[in-house]
């Protein structure tokens, strides 16, 4: 009796057994809403030889926007005052997810939420964006040095043999902070967060299409996050267009990349398939890439002006809309496969539980 009594105390309660089952992957979750949020902001604003459609969605009530905009605010900062609360009673597994292949690369999902939902908000801040912007770009810089400081130094951890899909969450930070400098009139300041993203992902691109040995050992559960493909070039010709005033032909190139390989990864369902049989959070990487797409594309239609760019970008708008309510559905209804209370091995959790997106 006594012996049982010592192993219920010894017993963790619930709640640190879901800190230890949480991870930085759950923060696409925040992501996902924060690119929602800035999607329906950019489709509300009025445009110049606007077509019936897009006039449509301008009738839509502002308090639908206020409403994901908050919503993407609480999960954010529901989701950092976790993670902040697991640094404090589970650091040795937040330190495993920091040398982590795939988790490390979801650090970065914190600031880009930030950033998107700086350029979103409807209200006036009560801080200054500069000083924001340099609270979001501060610790996507000093990932970046971590990050690729690894890459060509010698550090144990070459490119070769870590490389992911979800290493170009790096690279979208980078580039989403560029594009967050270039809307406030940092210029300076997003060419070079621009520049260190682009040659980063050129590196990234090129190891990745190579299908090295290393690079090929991620699990078939986190095969969603392959849509971030093509979330990085369009993330790159929204802050080049941002950067340099217009929809230009570089741009363009970087549009029809992004469109490219699109069309690539959704082309082949047979890859999600195994994914797609269980619910986790890893679902949620499908949204993100999508919502970036349909403001690159908005943006390529406001350039060329042809009806048919206005109907696909609103297509695509509508799937990312789509996605989004879906996914946020099917969490709801299903919380338990999102954080099961089973806690994991120490081992286990920095092999897979930091690694679900």
């Amino acid at each position: 009796m006594e012996m049982d009594g010592q192993d219920e105390l010894k017993k963790p309660s619930v709640f640190l057994q879901l800190l230890a089952k949480f991870h930085a992957g759950y923060f696409r979750i925040s992501m996902s809403l924060c690119g929602q949020a800035l999607l329906w902001k950019i489709l509300k604003q009025p445009i110049q030889n606007e077509n019936s459609l897009r006039r449509t969605l301008r009738l839509l009530p502002n308090t639908a926007f206020l409403l994901l905009w908050s919503l993407a605010l609480f999960i954010l900062v529901s989701l950092s005052f976790i993670y902040i609360l697991r640094c404090f009673f589970h650091f040795k597994l937040v330190k495993s997810e920091f040398l982590h292949r795939v988790g490390l690369n979801y650090l970065f999902a914190p600031w880009i939420s930030c950033l998107l939902l700086l350029q979103s908000s409807p209200f006036k801040a009560l801080i200054p964006n500069q000083i924001l912007l340099w609270v979001f770009l501060i610790p996507i810089v000093v990932l970046d040095v971590k990050i690729y400081g690894q890459w060509f130094t010698k550090g144990k951890r070459f490119l070769s043999s870590v490389a992911n899909p979800t290493n170009q969450l790096s690279v979208i930070g980078n580039l989403a902070g560029a594009w967050a400098a270039a809307v406030i009139g940092w210029r300076e300041t997003a060419l070079c967060m621009f520049s260190i993203g682009m040659a980063h992902y050129l590196v990234l691109f090129v190891t990745l299409y190579q299908r090295l040995s290393g690079c090929n050992s991620l699990p078939a559960t986190l095969r969603p996050v392959f849509f971030l493909y093509f979330a990085a070039p369009s993330m790159a010709s929204l802050a080049w267009t941002s950067i340099n005033g217009e929809f230009d032909t570089f741009s363009k190139m970087l549009f029809f990349l992004s469109v490219f390989l699109a069309v690539s990864v959704v082309s082949r369902p047979a890859l999600f398939r195994k994914s797609m049989r269980k619910f986790s959070v890893a679902w949620w990487a499908y949204s993100f890439p999508l919502s970036v797409l349909a403001l690159a594309c908005n943006e390529y239609a406001k350039e060329v002006d042809a009806e048919a760019a206005h109907v696909i970008a609103l297509l695509l708008s509508l799937l990312s809309v789509l996605v989004s309510l879906f996914l946020m559905v099917i969490t709801v209804l299903r919380t338990n496969f999102v954080i099961p209370v089973t806690p994991p091995q120490p081992a286990i959790n920095s092999d897979n539980s930091s690694a679900e997106p």
